[in-house]
């Protein structure tokens, strides 16, 4: 692109800071709103703010309706493709119109009106979506709490909110298993202080669940009652829905969305960061349990009038290394987001890329990853692949979408492996030091944003505003704290390095785990790795590797050890103090592709750790402390 192009980015990103107004207030021209706004940004009660007051819209008619009057009913609106249950449908704008209206009146039926919660626990389904808008067509706010999550935190989620109905299915499927949702449930509502009044649930032909007379509804038989339901005009303050993220204390943190904020600002990033037309289908490979599955597989897509793909499978396994090529050959998908573990899972599976010379992806333009570190490793392969640009891009289930990218539909600045490139619009990324001063460029500090945040990021938490206070902005006064470490280059490219608490201090040096993490993956025979810092009485820290090699590696582990240890003195250098790996057969994760180093690092350090409840697998564990074993460490370990 053009020198233009980049002057077009600089531009952009000055004028969203020195007129947000100006800037936002355009934006906003994209949705249909019922009245307009009396004021853009309102910083009345900073540092509460928020965006578009007075305004009055209604999300659900962005996304569907307003499409259909257009004309554009026939369009396909959402593809299911579950290979898991071998099943591909797709749903016409026209007739998810229909079905969200229609299960809007199932709602209301149940005494559901606007401003009431409503819980979602389902599986990667259209009905999740349906449901999720059915509630944004009341001015309902729903909160999606993952399928198959644990009882316990299921009913923390429960007393939280405070929901009048909740939303189920019969089951979810993975690829060994079908697990059952309605013990789950039950379970939960048991335990949890407050108690819906309705269930209604979504009978899957692989597993019929038992209905509790008088409380739960049968999902086909209520639609098949209901009267369609209008959109029901909401304030633009209004909360769209609540997502919950974990909270350091073990009490879930409630990020509220707003509707209008969210609309214009998924809206606008649509174009601007992915590059992507209305009538184009994209795919977000992730679970509508996640942000990711919020913003970019409902909302961001269908309020642009995209065709969006919701996929019930894996990234390996079902059937093969090769399924995501085979998704975006048959739905002629132009724009792929997912977790670099995705990547990562299947270059383990299929490090040569065998199985995508099967396929067609000519049209194929652009991957898009976020939701942890891309590793360069992760990336390179990727590109040489793929052929298509592939842009790390850095947000937080708080922020709702992008802080820092690469705006592929406005400038593609040269991609630095390592760094999600430049701060997006309406982003005041700074690197602060904790007297809440800047650092100089390159060097590592907190990563800041100075406030207001732009629209649709957490105005604040669930019935918590001094928890939000008190978590986001008591630390660096004037700024939102993203808990996460860095810094900005030369050009103003934003590098995270890890979690604020995955920067090890190692005899007085700051040192970046995910910059160790880096040269690790390099390794020939590495196909994913994590580092942790254990407790040592000498240096206070020192970190420790965790290595899964690549499908066929036959060579002795001490051997590849050696050489990971010696590619760490090379690049770090010596002051790395890294010394100590193991080979592990997989790590411990989160059901969304995050490693849990936390864990691990308590396991090493015999300190008492509650199994997480969003662990994927937590048969993984006892084979972590038995690696660490192997090396002296975890003398003690013992689950909570």
């Amino acid at each position: 692109m053009s020198q233009s192009s980049a002057d077009r980015y600089n531009q952009m990103h000055a004028r969203s800071l020195s007129d947000p107004d100006g800037f936002w207030g355009e934006a906003a021209e994209d949705i249909t709103w019922i009245k307009r706004w009396d004021k853009v940004l309102d910083d009345s009660n900073a540092p509460f703010y928020r965006w578009f007051t007075g305004g009055v819209l209604n999300t659900c008619y962005n996304a569907v309706d307003r499409h259909v009057e257009a004309g554009r009913g026939a369009q396909a609106a959402i593809i299911y493709d579950s290979p898991v249950t071998k099943t591909v449908q797709t749903i016409t704008y026209a007739e998810l119109q229909d079905q969200v209206a229609r299960f809007a009146g199932a709602l209301r039926a149940q005494g559901v009106e606007k401003g009431d919660r409503v819980i979602l626990y389902m599986p990667m389904i259209p009905q999740s979506l349906v449901a999720m808008l059915a509630c944004a067509r009341l001015g309902a706010v729903h909160s999606v709490v993952f399928g198959g999550f644990a009882p316990h935190e299921l009913a923390t989620r429960i007393n939280d909110s405070r929901p009048k109905a909740i939303v189920s299915a019969s089951c979810g499927i993975e690829p060994n298993r079908v697990v059952k949702y309605k013990p789950m449930l039950d379970a939960a509502i048991e335990q949890a202080e407050h108690k819906p009044s309705s269930v209604i649930v979504f009978q899957r032909p692989q597993e019929t669940a038992t209905l509790v007379e008088g409380r739960d509804v049968d999902w086909a038989e209520a639609v098949a009652k209901a009267e369609p339901a209008e959109c029901v005009p909401v304030a633009a303050t209004d909360p769209l829905y609540i997502l919950y993220t974990s909270g350091t204390t073990g009490q879930p943190k409630g990020v509220i969305r707003d509707n209008g904020g969210h609309a214009v600002a998924l809206k606008w990033t649509m174009r601007n960061i992915y590059n992507v037309e209305p009538g184009e289908v994209y795919w977000a490979a992730s679970d509508v349990g996640w942000v990711v599955g919020h913003s970019y597989i409902v909302y961001g897509p269908l309020l642009h009038g995209c065709t969006t793909v919701v996929f019930e499978g894996k990234p390996v396994g079902t059937p093969d290394a090769g399924t995501f090529w085979r998704v975006i050959e048959q739905h002629k998908i132009g724009t792929l987001f997912t977790a670099p573990t995705a990547f990562r899972a299947i270059k383990r599976e299929d490090p040569n890329a065998e199985l995508l010379k099967k396929y067609d992806l000519s049209h194929f333009r652009a991957l898009f990853l976020a939701g942890e570190r891309s590793d360069p490793d992760t990336l390179h392969w990727a590109e040489d692949n793929l052929n298509v640009p592939v842009i790390d891009h850095w947000w937080q289930t708080e922020t709702g979408w992008a802080i820092s990218g690469n705006p592929l539909g406005v400038h593609l600045f040269p991609i630095k492996y390592g760094s999600a490139t430049r701060p997006m619009p309406g982003w005041d990324v700074q690197i602060l030091n904790a007297e809440n001063k800047e650092v100089p460029r390159g060097d590592i500090g907190a990563i800041c944003v100075k406030l207001p945040l732009p629209p649709g990021t957490l105005p604040t938490l669930w019935n918590a505003d001094d928890r939000y206070r008190k978590s986001y902005l008591s630390d660096y006064p004037g700024y939102y704290q993203t808990g996460d470490a860095g810094f900005i280059d030369d050009d103003g490219y934003v590098y995270i390095m890890a979690r604020t608490d995955d920067i090890i201090n190692v005899a007085g040096h700051r040192l970046s785990t995910g910059g160790m993490e880096e040269v690790l993956a390099s390794h020939k025979d590495v196909a994913e790795c994590a580092v942790i810092g254990v407790a040592d009485d000498l240096k206070g820290q020192v970190p420790l590797g965790f290595l899964c090699l690549k499908a066929g590696v036959t060579r002795p582990h001490e051997e590849i050890v050696k050489e990971v240890v010696q590619l760490v003195r090379e690049q770090i250098g010596p002051v790395a103090d890294f010394k100590r790996a193991v080979v592990v057969e997989r790590l411990p994760k989160t059901r969304s592709g995050k490693i849990l180093r936390g864990t691990m690092q308590k396991i090493a350090d015999n300190q008492d750790y509650k199994t997480p409840a969003t662990i994927d697998d937590p048969g993984i564990l006892p084979e972590i402390a038995e690696a660490l074993q192997s090396l002296g460490y975890a003398k003690a370990h013992q689950a909570g």
